[in-house]
């Protein structure tokens, strides 16, 4: 959510950056309703006030003289009443076209954020790539012969649908290992807090997070009771990442200055209906609907989330570095980000199998935009409160570290177990498939 007053103090600055995210000029109908709002609500102080002074006026003619005829007064304060019934209703709606004008505007992006329109535009920071090594097997990870028995898509397909699979064996162990692993170096390394938050989430917590109403087509949504008309209010949602319980925390609430920073990880599945990807990535388990993800998420003070947001950056890093999986990492450019970001760092993990790079985590700072849909502020002084600023990170997508872990450790005698993991899997060597 965007602040209003900046908005007003430099209309044409807003314009300018929210170009940069491919959105038209908007503030001249955001400040029309913005100046109409504010006309009527002084419109109705002046009515209450009246309507205050002839109420007073009735109880001194009343007590001046009991017998006083005040009628014209009652039906003056009666007809003033209705009217500001009235002007309230006509302020509300307006302030709802707003709200909804304000909830589809992406966060503007910083000043090093790279413009342009899609993922061409992307920087990569070459003092953080990693060389690829030479890899005699390239397999993709739905390829690997005997892979079959033990990551099952066909029996899935049946049972949930596609995009679905039943991981078995020492497969479904590695992806348990690779979870367990990563929320032990984030909570004993990099001191997170672990949280094991509900995967079912209502409709403000959405919103506070900006999933809603932008991106509900993408939602998996939980029916809880059947009506012929669904009530908004009361809709559930499957997560689509743990971002959205753990930022959630803090909304609606007053954090103590001294808390500061909070900073969560989870490892919890995830639910995308992946809407606008239909096509890609059919094969193997790169675009499920359901999988395994470790979130980072931190909450700070203004003047520290940009220090906040290279320390996640690190910390997800790290993951990839214990794994020894070759990787680099992006400057996301204005039209690849997020929409609740206004800065992010991608991390790709090289795969061999597809001779690519893809993304295994999106690291963002959000700024105060989140924080300003949820009312989530911090205490700066006795009598300053000031929002927070959000961010959030993957630490990382367990299903994409797996399918690395699969394709740059392939062997002819099957998959080599990375030495960080071993201690996760019964201290096997191979997986032999």
């Amino acid at each position: 959510m965007h602040d209003i007053q900046r908005i007003r103090e430099n209309p044409s600055k807003f314009d300018e950056e929210i170009l940069k995210r491919g959105i038209g000029p908007v503030s001249d109908n955001i400040l029309k309703l913005d100046k109409e709002k504010r006309k009527l609500t002084t419109h109705i102080q002046d009515l209450q006030n009246e309507r205050r002074l002839l109420s007073d006026e009735i109880g001194i003619k009343k007590s001046e003289s009991p017998d006083s005829d005040v009628t014209d007064i009652i039906n003056k304060v009666h007809n003033l009443k209705e009217n500001i019934v009235i002007i309230n209703n006509q302020i509300l709606e307006i302030d709802q076209e707003l709200k909804n004008i304000l909830l589809t505007l992406p966060n503007l992006p910083e000043e090093d954020v790279p413009i342009g329109e899609d993922e061409k535009f992307n920087i990569e920071l070459e003092d953080h790539r990693f060389k690829i090594p030479e890899n005699k097997f390239t397999k993709q990870h739905f390829e690997l012969s005997g892979i079959d028995s033990l990551m099952d898509f066909e029996t899935a397909a049946k049972v949930s649908g596609s995009r679905f699979v039943f991981l078995k064996g020492q497969i479904a162990m590695l992806e348990r290992a690779l979870g367990q692993f990563m929320l032990d170096t984030h909570i004993i390394d990099n001191g997170l807090i672990e949280i094991s938050p509900p995967i079912i989430v209502n409709n403000n917590s959405m919103l506070g997070t900006a999933q809603l109403p932008k991106f509900e087509e993408d939602q998996f949504q939980v029916i809880v009771h059947h009506h012929e008309k669904t009530n908004i209010k009361n809709r559930k949602w499957l997560i689509p990442t743990a971002e959205v319980s753990l930022t959630n925390i803090v909304r609606e609430r007053i954090t103590e200055k001294k808390e500061l920073p909070l900073r969560y990880v989870a490892l919890t599945p995830c639910f995308r209906a992946e809407a606008g990807a239909a096509g890609r990535d059919t094969r193997g388990m790169i675009r499920q609907h359901q999988f395994q993800k470790v979130e980072m998420v931190s909450i700070t003070e203004p003047e520290m989330s940009s220090q906040e947001h290279e320390r996640m950056l690190t910390c997800a890093e790290n993951i990839l570095k214990k794994l020894d999986l070759p990787y680099r990492v992006m400057v996301l450019s204005t039209g690849d980000m997020g929409f609740s970001a206004r800065k992010t760092y991608d991390l790709e993990v090289w795969l061999p199998g597809q001779n690519s790079y893809r993304e295994i985590s999106s690291i963002s700072n959000c700024g105060d935009f989140q924080a300003r849909r949820m009312m989530a502020r911090y205490k700066f002084n006795q009598k300053d409160i000031r929002y927070l600023h959000t961010l959030n990170g993957s630490g990382v997508a367990v299903g994409r570290a797996m399918i690395a872990v699969l394709e740059n450790y392939q062997t002819h005698e099957g998959i080599v177990v990375p030495d960080v993991l071993k201690k996760y899997m019964n201290n096997i060597n191979l997986i032999k498939l």
